[in-house]
């Protein structure tokens, strides 16, 4: 069995940049990445694919071009844990040994807790910015009027905003293909707020209003009716509150359902495989870490971060921008004296919200969801990100990848 340093599970924003950012500090150091995709992809200009304005091909990257120099590359599954041993077993059989482990290996999609949502998904009939950008664009140019339903599942799910997001731009993009005037645009989410940090909340309801989307607080997707083209819903408790705006809809055996033109959802997320049902989860199963450390709560030598991490904040990649120095710190720290630093993490995630095309706004905010804007985004001459701005839809078109590619999969902390 070969053993290495430090073992990284994962070659997806996390993992490359923990990598990356430790032999920064020390080239010497034994590190090996367990990934088996050929490919890396960008996967927050998804949404942009979706809304036909970013190119998809620009999106990947070969995986081999991201690894970082240095590291041993094992293209294999991860598919167990023996923590007690310091070994991650492979879908091929073998074991890779340990001194300290990084589990990142991001979220996996079970369509199944959302009963017909595959049957959908294969046939196009549902389609999703998560799984293939690029049908969606058919789908949005296809469109020739009805209802358009933007959705997302009850599970927590990669950048709580991205539902949203595609619904403003596809709007926008009914207007000009000529078919809005025919068209209801509905979202319908299982959350009481449009989002939780205030400051942004109080701007998406001024652009819901402005493009006159029917918001449906409350709505639990439960099941997909691919033939008749119905979003079945169990309604919580918190939907009586709110006066909805007129909608085709059916009540049959306790649920509500919403017939459908077009749909678009987040797939229902889970941890991995591997990971669920290893014992390093929590009740919930995900990723059980000190939400300020990283560190596993119950395994001193293993640390976690990125989606798979038990952090109730929202998972994206900015989040895991601020998680990286974290974790790379404390395994410094641990390996020199055996106990972690001080630096803690606060929950910090970001959101680029695209309200229109040409519009955004930035959603960046703590565990206890305080709105705490980047002082730099003065430089770009913007004053209050709550507010749309086209230089924030420059921001994420054009320097965010740019600042992805070039300094953070290069190991650069930004």
């Amino acid at each position: 069995m070969k053993k290495h340093q430090i073992l990284i599970i994962g070659g997806g924003s996390a993992g490359i940049m923990t990598a990356g950012q430790l032999l920064k500090k020390d080239q010497s150091l034994d590190i090996a990445v367990i990934e088996p995709a050929d490919t890396h992809y960008y996967q927050p200009a998804w949404t942009l694919v979706g809304a036909g304005t970013y190119d998809y091909e620009k999106t990947a990257r070969p995986m081999s071009e991201v690894m970082p120099s240095g590291v041993t590359w094992i293209k294999e599954y991860a598919s167990g844990f023996n923590p007690d041993k310091n070994e991650v077993l492979l879908k091929n059989g073998e074991q890779v040994g340990y001194d300290y482990l990084v589990v990142a290996p991001g979220l996996a999609y079970d369509l199944s807790l959302v009963e017909g949502l595959k049957e959908a998904m294969d046939k196009g009939v549902v389609v999703s910015n998560y799984t293939d950008p690029k049908a969606v664009w058919k789908a949005l140019k296809e469109f020739k009027g009805g209802t358009a339903l933007f959705t997302q599942p009850t599970t927590p799910i990669k950048c709580g905003g991205a539902p949203q997001k595609i619904a403003y731009l596809g709007e926008s993009y009914f207007h000009k293909s000529g078919v809005r005037s025919k068209t209801d645009v509905v979202f319908a989410f299982p959350g009481g707020v449009i989002f939780g940090v205030k400051e942004i909340a109080k701007t998406l309801m001024e652009v819901v209003e402005r493009k006159d989307i029917n918001l449906r607080y409350g709505y639990q997707l439960k099941k997909v009716d691919p033939d008749k083209k119905i979003a079945w819903y169990t309604l919580g408790d918190n939907t009586k509150e709110f006066q909805h705006k007129d909608v085709k809809s059916i009540e049959e055996n306790g649920m509500v359902g919403i017939p459908f033109d077009f749909m678009h959802t987040a797939p229902p997320s889970v941890a991995p495989k591997f990971v669920a049902e290893s014992a390093l989860v929590n009740d919930a199963g995900w990723l059980d870490v000190d939400i300020n450390t990283m560190q596993h709560k119950k395994f001193a030598n293993i640390f976690g971060l990125g989606d798979v991490a038990a952090l109730p904040t929202a998972k994206t990649g900015a989040a895991i921008r601020k998680q990286v120095p974290i974790v790379v710190d404390n395994l410094f720290q641990m390996m020199k004296s055996n106990q972690v630093g001080t630096m803690s993490y606060n929950g910090y995630s970001s959101c680029p919200l695209v309200t229109d095309y040409g519009k955004m706004v930035l959603a960046e905010f703590d565990y206890q969801n305080n709105f705490t804007p980047d002082p730099k985004l003065k430089q770009m001459l913007v004053f209050d990100s709550s507010k749309e701005h086209w230089r924030l839809w420059m921001l994420k078109k054009y320097i965010l990848p740019n600042l992805y590619w070039n300094k953070m999969m290069k190991g650069v902390n930004v």
